[in-house]
């Protein structure tokens, strides 16, 4: 972009409509790596081995290395100066390290054997998960690591009245690219009778993450901050850790609010997006466990498993297409009515989608009802974020994001270790063999998403 924009006195931009998409452009391989890992992760480690609880530990990477990568690299990025600029550095080392992990995930049996090899040592069972899951959560601590700084470029070049239609470009980004990284594999297979492979599609999603990040370091203009006066500044506001977090919640009563509020919907969220894959092979496609089978019934199953894994990707595809449609207006809309009440309705939506998705197997109720979550799914990437900037103070952007973000990956940790241990325990044999209640995690996502509903209510604007 040009650096001769439209710039106020201190420097924050008003961005044009073909500037904002410019600008999420890098999100949307974000997104599209991160889908892929959400929707594949699954089938990929229960063929390795993985038991649901085991599952559920395994996705304890995105939470835990958010909680410890996104409040550092944000505290960082706040006082890094460059001449690339304070946030780009980081986005640049997390799309090149998480498009080496997601090539490598799939691949994950086949490095463990290799391994063993080089170094002749013995090839234990568990070698493949074990690489699986280090691969998992080199993926996420890297989408953590960039996710902190990129948001925190709003506050950083953007005028205040553009934030919330900022983070709406978001989510528009990060609908478009869920869209297109669940629907590809369902598409070559609807339109040309083509299976497109799991190694296949981590490929493309490494591609799309490292190429949208290069386009937004390289195409966006960040506002200067190496000078003396803005140096002496960030080593003013710079606090350790627990000092920030101290401020950032004694900031105001309505900034913890704010934080229950977006730990109770990611409780949901997580329900969501940890168990949708299984619960549409195990409970819509009656496959059942595998992860003790004999190869002869993974043979037996392996087009049941495939065909339930297009259905869950086409379901994505479905929730992410309507954030995608409505992620702008709700921008719009939260302009004009206000983010809380826009916010409140998305909510309530979403919890009664989850409902009523616990209480059925029909493949096509579910793919309306994704629909419908799609609406709060929208909210929630751009809103709370939006409510939230009103009280950063300058030169913490980046710290106070990555401190947010310890109010989502905490209910992660919570759904990962808690609930993914509950559904472990409901198990239920079936005609074809041991399954698992995969559809009560809807039923607890339901509740909590009607709990933030309430906290949402009592948010009370600056």
């Amino acid at each position: 972009m040009s650096e001769n924009m439209n710039e106020n006195p201190i420097g924050l931009r008003k961005l044009s409509t073909v500037q904002l998409l410019n600008f999420c452009l890098g999100f949307f391989g974000l997104q599209f790596a991160w889908q892929m890992r959400i929707i594949l992760s699954g089938p990929v480690t229960e063929e390795l081995g993985a038991s649901p609880f085991i599952f559920g530990l395994i996705w304890l990477a995105g939470p835990v290395t958010g909680m410890v990568v996104q409040p550092i690299i944000g505290a960082l990025s706040d006082n890094t100066h460059t001449k690339f600029g304070r946030r780009r550095p980081y986005l640049m080392l997390g799309a090149i390290l998480a498009a080496l992990a997601l090539w490598a995930f799939p691949n994950s049996e086949g490095i463990a054997q290799f391994i063993a090899l080089k170094l002749h040592l013995p090839l234990y069972e568990f070698a493949g998960l074990l690489v699986a899951a280090i691969m998992i959560w080199i993926i996420d601590a890297c989408v953590n690591a960039a996710q902190g700084p990129y948001r925190a470029l709003i506050p950083d070049n953007i005028v205040p009245e553009q934030h919330s239609i900022a983070n709406s470009y978001l989510s528009f980004a990060i609908g478009l690219g869920s869209v297109i990284a669940a629907g590809a594999a369902p598409f070559l297979k609807w339109a040309f009778n083509y299976q497109m492979s799991i190694t296949a599609q981590f490929i493309m999603a490494a591609l799309a993450f490292f190429l949208g990040m290069v386009w937004t370091c390289v195409t966006f203009y960040e506002k200067p901050s190496a000078n003396q006066k803005e140096k002496q500044t960030d080593n003013e506001n710079k606090l350790t850790f627990i000092d920030n977090f101290k401020t950032f919640l004694q900031s105001s009563p309505e900034v913890f609010k704010i934080c229950m509020m977006q730990f109770c919907t990611w409780v949901g969220v997580m329900c969501l997006f940890i168990f949708f894959t299984q619960f549409s092979i195990h409970c819509v496609y009656n496959v059942p466990d595998l992860t003790s089978a004999s190869d002869a019934l993974k043979a037996q199953y392996a087009q049941a498993t495939a065909d339930a894994t297009n259905f869950s990707s086409i379901c994505f595809a479905i929730l992410n297409l309507v954030c995608f449609l409505v992620s702008i207006p709700i921008g719009v809309l939260s302009t004009k009515f206000g983010n809380k009440r826009v916010h409140m309705i998305s909510l309530l939506t979403m919890a009664i989608a989850y409902l009523l998705m616990a209480f059925t197997s029909n493949a096509k109720a579910i793919m309306l009802l994704m629909a419908v979550a799609g609406i709060g799914w929208a909210s929630i990437l751009a809103l709370p974020f939006a409510m939230l900037s009103e009280y950063i103070k300058k030169g913490t952007e980046g710290a106070v994001m990555g401190i947010f973000n310890i109010f989502i990956a905490g209910p992660q940790i919570l759904v990962c270790t808690v609930i993914a241990w509950f559904i472990s325990k409901c198990s239920i044999n079936t005609v074809q063999g041991l399954n698992y209640h995969w559809e009560y995690s809807f039923l607890i996502g339901s509740v909590v998403l009607f709990i933030s509903t309430i906290v949402t209510k009592l948010i009370h604007k600056k």
